[in-house]
């Protein structure tokens, strides 16, 4: 037994030294910057990338939203991937008069939004007559605020090669599925990306509205190969030792999943994606924070560690817990209090913490209600999620159905009745 208390405490050292981190990171998401000097002064040009399988019915939306933007009109395009389509999505956009790039894909494995967008960036580094500056990607679903590209060209001109903007959900009170993912963005928006992007560490790129400047995909194209494509390319970022940018001011708004099934498979899918970047990455993620010696490559490094892993030694502490109370190791009134100890700071405390965020983002506190008592449930099931994916890894991808007829204007008459 006293091999097993010894286990313990090392596992219990190593979680609790882990969370003083994320803690001490988390603060700086309250430190106010100044603003970065501008490099140069110019209205680059950018091409907006929608990638879309069978999105009919919302796609307009996010088009009409990118016309109506802030920025003069000659210095951006659009253009959609209509990734294998059995609808309409082609004769909707071309209503938009944009530009559309289809693609036919027989193989299952490929069928991704990875491969669609390294197909397609590419066929356009390939072209010698290619004049963008740099390009967004966006979801189908998506609307964007209208100073989006204007807030993304000041990041450019800021040097910043990178960026990813802040991701906003345009269906928060739908269902309490939907509040949890609201719920979870804005804290990832606040305590990871904003607090890391102030401490002069690196945010990462979170699946949609983020900029890329082309030259620094130039050399090796657009490379990813894992079910999170986002994430792999954020490591590979890191790794090589450049930090992403992180753009508060450009919005964009994402429909989130209403129903459980297919928030399930949809976070499933992201678990497995994280697990094959765990496996891939690891090393390299390793070697880079003993080379570089910074706390930037440290940092993504724990960013992995803190995933799988940090779930796996949390169950062995608690499997631990068991072993030691049913042996006579440990009495019931320490055991009970050793489960509180977990529970309270993983269902418990985010509640808090959601609240605080709410509050100071100015988003609808009261409307959330019902999702913030439904968010343990919701991180509970992403537990369940981890758990079933170290055993079962099924990477076929589920399409999941968007169907808000949100538009931009919508959006932006909620927001000023809030405030």
């Amino acid at each position: 037994m006293q091999y097993l208390y010894f286990i313990q405490q090392a596992l219990i050292w190593i979680i609790t030294i882990y969370w003083i981190y994320q803690l001490v990171v988390s603060i700086c998401s309250f430190i106010t910057l100044k603003e970065k000097p501008l490099i140069e002064k110019k209205n680059h040009k950018f091409l907006a990338i929608i990638p879309a399988h069978n999105e009919e019915a919302v796609v307009g939306n996010l088009i009409e939203s990118l016309q109506k933007q802030n920025y003069p009109k000659d210095k951006y395009d659009i253009c959609v991937i209509a990734d294998n389509c059995t609808d309409k999505t082609k004769e909707v956009v071309e209503k938009y008069k944009v530009k559309v790039f289809e693609r036919h894909e027989d193989d299952p494995t490929k069928k991704t939004k990875g491969e669609a967008l390294r197909l397609f960036l590419n066929t356009l580094l390939s072209d010698p007559k290619m004049d963008y500056d740099a390009f967004f990607v966006f979801d189908a679903d998506n609307i964007v605020d209208k100073n989006f590209i204007k807030a993304m060209n000041k990041h450019l001109c800021q040097g910043e090669e990178v960026v990813q903007g802040y991701r906003d959900i345009k269906n928060p009170t739908d269902s309490w599925v939907a509040s949890g993912y609201a719920i979870f963005y804005w804290t990832m928006n606040r305590f990871y990306h904003l607090a890391r992007y102030n401490a002069g560490l690196s945010p990462l790129i979170n699946g949609t509205g983020f900029m890329v400047k082309f030259d620094s995909i130039r050399p090796t194209g657009w490379n990813t190969n894992t079910l999170t494509e986002d994430i792999e390319f954020s490591l590979k970022r890191i790794i090589q030792g450049k930090k992403l940018g992180w753009a508060t001011d450009a919005i964009v708004y994402d429909e989130q999943p209403v129903k459980f099934k297919p928030s399930w498979s949809q976070r499933s899918r992201w678990t497995i994606g994280h697990i094959q970047c765990l496996q891939e990455y690891t090393k390299p993620l390793t070697k880079a924070a003993v080379h570089n010696k910074t706390l930037m490559n440290f940092d993504g490094l724990l960013y992995m560690l803190g995933s799988i892993p940090m779930f796996i030694i949390t169950i062995l502490l608690l499997v631990l817990n068991a072993i030691s109370y049913l042996f006579n190791g440990m009495t019931t009134s320490d055991f009970i209090l050793n489960i509180l100890r977990y529970l309270i700071p993983t269902f418990v405390l985010p509640i808090l913490i959601a609240i605080v965020i709410m509050v100071m983002d100015k988003k609808p506190v009261k409307k959330m209600w019902k999702g913030l008592l439904m968010y343990p449930i919701f991180l509970g099931s992403w537990l369940l999620i981890n758990f079933k994916c170290l055993f079962k890894r099924d990477t076929t991808w589920e399409k999941i159905e968007h169907v808000r007829n949100v538009k931009i204007n919508d959006v932006e008459d909620k927001e000023i009745k809030q405030n």
